[in-house]
């Protein structure tokens, strides 16, 4: 189940924005008869491309959440973060790496402001009572379990006739199963509703299995890398969630924190925030509408409050005397301000 790193394309516009900085952009290139490309030139035409134009805005809101939240990200949060993705990748980690333009102490920065990019969304997650209901709703404990990945259809199904005919499923995980990170344990691991180290389709399939019991082969698709895996699963111990939502109140609530950070309109909203708090300009005209999604949404957010806020005043002054009205006219100019 190895994932392909998360990294960012620190390359191309790197190399263009440190040139430029550095005031060498008049540096040639290269040169020709009848002519030359500076790096001047080539900064000019790269800042058009779109990807360069997403990699700026990035820059700047990292940088953003770096400066506000970086405080609360330890050395110790990094290095786990690098040695994850390390262990995860296994042998192709330095290759995806250097592939990618980071060395150790660079991809390790980048790291620290994906992490404060995460403690700034934290920062303004607001838990309630429905929330928790809602992460109860799909909730399930930590179970014990043995999967088997399969190379294809055809291999899975051929795994399931074994163990249809009494085949040891850990024994046959530990031959046959293409996953790295539990083939040596003969298939083992454990998991609940909110781990991400299986697919969802193989905890759905999972949790619907009694003791001793294992399902029929489960596809899943990897939606970053659109590709089909098979998998097997053996339920070795499960337990039930009962009816006592405290007892689990510190996993709902994680539950909870998770899915607003992973909301797209929430993380939206956020982000304007605290371009708005840092008081971001952009300089470059070229880059002019880069946070234009972020922005909106926050002069949305506003014209909504101001327009509610317009409506109680109106309500107001049909039920109040006159007097009433002007005052909480004047208090509602006061607070848009």
């Amino acid at each position: 189940m190895k994932k392909k790193i998360l990294l960012a394309a620190a390359g191309l516009f790197s190399v263009v924005v440190l040139g430029a900085c550095s005031g060498s952009s008049s540096q040639e290139i290269a040169t020709m008869k009848g002519g030359k490309i500076t790096v001047e030139d080539f900064y000019n035409e790269a800042k058009k491309e779109q990807t360069n134009q997403s990699l700026v805005r990035n820059m700047i809101i990292y940088k953003v959440f770096e400066n506000a939240y970086g405080d609360k990200v330890t050395d110790k949060q990094v290095d786990k973060a690098y040695n994850e993705q390390k262990e995860s990748l296994g042998d192709s980690f330095d290759t995806q790496l250097k592939s990618a333009g980071y060395t150790t102490k660079t991809f390790k920065e980048y790291l620290k402001q994906s992490l404060a990019f995460q403690e700034g969304l934290k920062a303004h997650v607001k838990v309630t009572d429905k929330d928790l209901k809602t992460a109860w709703e799909s909730f399930h404990p930590e179970v014990t379990a043995r999967i088997i990945q399969a190379s294809s259809e055809d291999d899975a199904k051929a795994i399931k006739k074994q163990l249809d005919d009494k085949g040891d499923f850990a024994k046959i995980a530990k031959e046959k199963s293409q996953d790295s990170t539990t083939k040596a344990d003969g298939g083992k691991i454990k998991f609940s509703s909110q781990s991400s180290s299986v697919p969802s389709e193989v905890k759905e399939a999972a949790f619907k299995l009694k003791n001793g019991e294992v399902s029929d082969v489960i596809s899943t698709t990897d939606s970053s890398t659109y590709q089909t895996s098979y998998y097997i699963v053996k339920m070795e111990k499960t337990s039930s969630k009962g009816n006592d939502m405290d007892k689990y109140k510190k996993e709902l609530k994680k539950i909870a924190e998770d899915t607003q950070m992973t909301d797209q309109t929430f993380t939206s909203e956020v982000i304007a925030k605290e371009l708005k708090k840092a008081n971001v300009k952009i300089k470059d005209d070229s880059f002019e509408n880069i946070l234009s999604d972020f922005l909106t949404t926050n002069s949305s957010s506003s014209a909504a409050t101001n327009s509610s806020s317009s409506k109680k005043a109106t309500s107001t002054s049909s039920t109040e005397s006159s007097t009433e009205a002007t005052d909480s006219s004047t208090a509602s100019t006061d607070s848009s301000k």
